[in-house]
């Protein structure tokens, strides 16, 4: 390691620009030795004693330069040093003979502590001979198939199947249903007519990562203002409004303002704190409180864009007499002969792929059997694949890199499928703990394809909109039933279910995540999110899963879809599978393309 080069006179000159004055000869030449002991320059140990000075009130002596050593340098240096600990040991990738001689080494050292410890009541009596060729159960297993090296309980030493999950009923158990589901034999014909292309209108799809963190206030606002005014277009056209006014002007007679619903506080949304953030062409931009009393009924939530009518006889409050309810844009109409396409199956199963309490991927496995089993023309596999949220993640105890366990599930997924011919959408989550924690995000990449691989494997973006067979799907990876819910008010005479308001509102403000301010568990670029996250036509079916209670629903004639997670804690959960079929009915009239539809559990 190079000795740092520092000089006095460059010292003083650092000390100089803040004006620091000491009276001991003695202090520069210490300083100089704090630089040399914890390399730092010149102008980083001025930059610390005004920092540690400023703080606690001190002049420049040797005593106090002490101080500083002992309460600031050195913890700072302890702190370095962990992390390059910490980072050489769960960095760096490994192979398969360094992982074994790992296992070996741990085994070792569990048969050493062992033999110092007595059994207890209930565990079973210790071999008093001695093999001649002694060798763990686990070491055993491991050297006669080398294959398991490669399977995902190799990503963790402590890696022990869950309990809870290996012991579950139930499986296989269907949990809701849609459609026509009675004498329906599940299973799909390998993928072999399936074509599975993105739905791209003008601009190119999200296909690689880009630059964030960069965005400017006012350019979130112009994006915010774009929305309102591209909405406010299309109701205004609808309803056949005529003019709208200005949130702030006053007016005897009833008036129709446009805008977007926001809250008077950094607290959540109520019946008392709504407000109108008018449009730029009208508003200038400008917020009205609103009065809620007069409305019979309402559902509302943050970023909402609407048309509310009533009188505003002060510019200080409007009093809501008349919701305009947002529209949702036509369904895709496909230009291909609709004759030749077949039934297809479609299976969707959303991360995470773990228990909690475990590591070994065992859910991911059982997947993988139902594929092979059932032969699905096309899978949508969505995140996370490597949670991080999970306490051996979060705690640094994986023996390889996060990008080396989601290599190693992603190989097991596609060669272990490949027999099965089913075609794989491998959607991204912001859980992903490897993959940009970006909204929107962009797809995988760090997995190279085999070229019998590259016509069946997908990998797109979150959200992205897909065309199987003429049938749209819309897909997000992103929690936003959770987002939503938290967030909406509503007001109804009769019952209402939450989940299809949300999804209501979801396909009528034409956007993949429509609240605003995000939750704070998304990061949202939003020039990238003008781009790549608005709908361009409404989905025939919509994949939205949610930690929140599985469902099928028909909201506004698209087909919501929330399968569930794969796994729940430490104990499995569902997937989805559902048959569509596109079906040329006329011009008039339009049948759902999704036959019937089931939830599952693993």
């Amino acid at each position: 390691m190079a000795v740092i080069s520092v000089s006095k006179e460059k010292l003083e000159q650092e000390l100089e620009v803040f004006g620091v004055e000491y009276s001991d000869d003695g202090v520069p030449e210490r300083m100089l030795e704090l630089c040399v002991a914890h390399r730092l320059k010149e102008e980083k140990i001025a930059n610390e004693w005004v920092a540690y000075s400023t703080s606690k009130g001190l002049s420049l002596t040797l005593e106090h330069l002490n101080l500083l050593e002992h309460e600031v340098l050195n913890k700072k240096a302890a702190k370095a040093r962990q992390k390059v600990m910490k980072r050489e040991q769960h960095s760096g990738t490994r192979d398969i003979h360094s992982i074994q001689e790992l296992l070996e080494v741990e085994v070792a050292e569990e048969d050493l502590l062992d033999s110092y410890g007595t059994p207890s009541k209930g565990s079973q009596k210790r071999n008093l001979s001695t093999p001649e060729n002694p060798q763990s159960k686990r070491i055993s297993l491991i050297s006669k198939s080398p294959h398991l090296l490669f399977s995902p309980s190799s990503f963790s030493p402590s890696a022990t199947p869950s309990q809870k999950y290996g012991t579950r009923g139930s499986r296989g158990e269907v949990v809701t249903s849609f459609g026509a589901v009675h004498g329906i034999s599940w299973s799909g014909t390998g993928g072999r007519s399936a074509q599975v292309k993105m739905v791209i209108p003008d601009e190119e799809p999200l296909t690689k990562s880009y630059k964030f963190m960069f965005q400017k206030l006012l350019d979130i606002r112009e994006v915010l203002l774009g929305k309102i005014e591209d909405l406010g277009y299309a109701l205004k056209k609808h309803f056949h409004i005529e003019e709208f006014s200005a949130v702030s002007l006053p007016a005897q007679e009833p008036v129709t303002l446009l805008g977007q619903i926001g809250c008077d506080s950094n607290g959540k949304l109520n019946a008392k704190s709504v407000v109108l953030e008018g449009d730029l062409e009208h508003s200038s931009g400008m917020q009205v409180p609103v009065d809620l009393s007069e409305l019979k009924e309402y559902s509302l939530f943050p970023g909402q864009v609407v048309i509310l009518e009533g009188t505003n006889s002060t510019g200080r409050k409007l009093v809501a007499s008349k919701l305009y309810e947002g529209v949702p844009l036509p369904f895709h109409k496909p230009t291909e002969s609709l004759q030749d396409w077949e039934q297809q199956m479609i299976l969707i199963a959303c991360g995470p792929y773990t228990t909690s309490d475990s590591i070994t991927f065992d859910p991911m496995m059982d997947l993988i059997d139902i594929v092979n089993r059932d032969k699905p023309d096309v899978c949508i596999l969505l995140g996370p694949f490597l949670d991080a949220r999970h306490e051996q993640v979060e705690n640094c105890q994986l023996t390889v890199s996060f990008e080396d366990v989601f290599n190693r599930c992603l190989k097991l997924i596609i060669e272990m499928t490949r027999s099965s011919g089913s075609q794989l959408v491998f959607v991204p989550s912001l859980r992903d703990v490897h993959h940009e924690f970006v909204y929107p995000q962009p797809p995988f990449s760090s997995y190279d394809l085999a070229k019998d691989d590259k016509l069946r494997v997908h990998f797109v973006s979150d959200p992205c909109t897909l065309e199987i067979n003429g049938v749209v799907f819309g897909i997000t990876s992103t929690d936003l039933l959770f987002h939503m819910g938290a967030e909406e008010i509503s007001s109804s005479s009769g019952a209402s279910d939450r989940f299809s308001r949300i999804l209501k509102h979801v396909l009528t403000q034409r956007s993949y995540y429509p609240l605003y301010p995000p939750s704070e568990e998304i990061n949202i670029d939003y020039e990238a999110f003008y781009n790549y996250a608005q709908m361009h036509v409404t989905p025939d079916v919509f994949i939205v899963p949610s930690e929140l209670r599985y469902f099928i629903k028909d909201v506004l004639g698209c087909v919501c879809v929330n399968p569930g997670r794969l796994t729940k804690g430490q104990v499995g959960g569902t997937y989805g599978r559902l048959f569509i079929k596109r079906e040329d009915t006329g011009v008039e009239k339009r049948t759902s393309p999704c036959v019937s539809a089931q939830v599952v559990k693993i």
